[in-house]
């Protein structure tokens, strides 16, 4: 066993219930230093741990005592014909394959951490679970020890059975997570993305709806309700989002929803960022999901609690404002945690998968490549990285208008950009905001010259794209006799 975390009151509830413990190497030594007396398993085989620990416990006294059917007349004649003992409950922890391929090391350490023996004591005991217990992981330690004390040793078939059923999981994870690391993510799609947590519904009450996944590694849930699919859906595309604003000096905070930001802001201090944010469109802002880089003070909390939202998640709190925003009962409050978000993006599409890298670039002052004969100004610059990060995230057809790091308008998921383009501008005016010297960015090209033409009578000045169209030219030109910069990007980000 790798680690020993959790195992001595196990091993202590095992011996006063008088079962005879076997063990190997440093778990071996481990027991012995608690007074308990503990058979080595070169005892039992009168085989010693060869090739440096890599083979000890593959022994037929080992795996038979497992695998020994206890109703078969034939199997224990054998068992007492070579002097096996069966073995009734058998506790694994694996060596941390996925821990140290994710600290970098190096190909010889990785591949000393494929566990052969673990794993092939945890399928046997889980195959013979009609007599066996297996306990796979560390996760499983509480439970055991439960059943351990409450029915004094016993366990019934049905506890057998769900153990065995998760040790499978872990196998089956195990070997996913090898695989994936020598085919280097060319082989074929081995999906295994952790514990399974059922939730109340799908997208909507007639669906049933599940995360997989280990949620608690990225949040502490403080306060509220339980997440809901359309909340982790949110939540999803928040973290996204504020990863990427987060990339800009300041203070990013954002609100969303269905997906999309309806506000956003960077600012000096987390509560003027709220407030920029917020003024972007204050009536979307209700029952959205609120997300930001910085820690909660009193005041942004204060400033928060006076409208109806679903869920926030930053980084951490100060003691008045979790009082404060605890005040909603089924308010759902997240404290973020530092975690790596997978950097493959899968769904269902027909009768299979689609998969593809997660899109990591982020816009820089480097992207925005001027390809006007008026370049922007380094206002402008700023306001097109902003804009062009949040149109990224926003669903496509999508055109975003920004000034001064903040979101004022988006037009999104549209069929046609000019749609998203005046979907926007009609925003944008319904909160009174000036378009004057605003900036517009776009997920994709333009193919014709109506949209900067439609934004220049708005009064935008300079304007971010992909580029590629056959007619990237007559939008320049136009630019060009009417004093706008425009800045063609390279990267088209299509969000679907």
């Amino acid at each position: 066993m790798f680690h020993k975390d959790g195992l001595e009151p196990i091993v202590r509830e095992l011996d006063r219930l008088g079962v005879h413990l076997y063990s190997t190497g440093g778990t071996q030594d481990f027991i012995a230093s608690l007074g308990i007396q503990v058979t080595p398993v070169e005892d039992l085989t009168t085989y010693p741990s060869i090739l440096g620990g890599r083979v000890k416990t593959l022994h037929p006294k080992v795996f038979g005592g497992i695998l020994g059917r206890r109703d078969l007349h034939s199997d224990l004649a054998q068992l007492e014909e070579y002097a096996i003992p069966p073995i009734d409950l058998v506790i694994v922890d694996l060596y941390p394959f996925e821990d140290t391929v994710a600290r970098g090391g190096s190909d010889a350490d990785i591949i000393e951490k494929i566990d052969i023996g673990g794993i092939s004591l945890i399928r046997a005991a889980a195959k013979n679970h009609q007599d066996v217990l297996i306990v796979p992981s560390r996760d499983q330690y509480e439970e055991l020890l439960r059943l351990l004390k409450d029915q004094d040793g016993a366990t019934t078939l049905a506890q057998r059975r769900r153990f065995a059923t998760g040790a499978f999981a872990v196998t089956s994870h195990y070997d996913s997570a090898i695989y994936h690391w020598f085919s280097k993510g060319q082989g074929d799609l081995r999906l295994s993305a952790g514990p399974n947590t059922v939730l109340r519904y799908g997208e909507n009450p007639h669906q049933r709806g599940s995360f997989h996944g280990d949620l608690a590694g990225m949040f502490t849930q403080l306060h509220g309700k339980e997440l809901s699919y359309n909340n982790l859906l949110d939540l999803d595309a928040a973290v996204e989002l504020i990863d990427d604003l987060a990339s800009i000096d300041g203070v990013p905070f954002a609100i969303l929803k269905h997906n999309n930001a309806c506000g956003a802001a960077v600012r000096a201090t987390v509560k003027e960022a709220w407030d920029a944010a917020l003024q972007a469109d204050p009536v979307s802002a209700f029952g959205g999901v609120l997300i930001t880089t910085a820690r909660i003070d009193r005041s942004t909390a204060e400033a928060i609690d006076a409208i109806f939202f679903e869920i926030i998640a930053a980084p951490g709190y100060d003691a008045p404002a979790l009082e404060i925003l605890s005040k909603k009962k089924n308010r759902m409050i997240l404290e973020r945690k530092p975690a790596a978000r997978s950097a493959v993006k899968v769904r269902t599409a027909l009768n299979g998968l689609l998969t593809e890298d997660a899109d990591h670039v982020v816009a820089r002052a480097a992207s925005m490549r001027p390809a006007t004969t008026k370049a922007p100004t380094p206002q402008e610059v700023g306001d097109l990285v902003f804009a062009t990060i949040l149109v990224k995230h926003t669903k496509s057809n999508a055109i975003v208008l920004a000034k001064g790091n903040q979101l004022l308008a988006s037009g999104t998921g549209q069929t046609s950009r000019v749609d998203a383009l005046e979907q926007a501008i009609a925003k944008a005016g319904r909160f009174n905001f000036d378009l004057r010297g605003a900036v517009m960015a776009s997920d994709a090209f333009f193919p014709f010259p109506d949209c900067v033409e439609i934004a220049h009578k708005a009064g935008i000045t300079a304007v971010a794209h992909p580029g590629g169209s056959i007619r990237d030219q007559d939008s320049i030109d136009y630019c060009n006799a009417h004093g706008m910069a425009m800045c063609i990007t390279g990267t088209r980000h299509f969000k679907h």
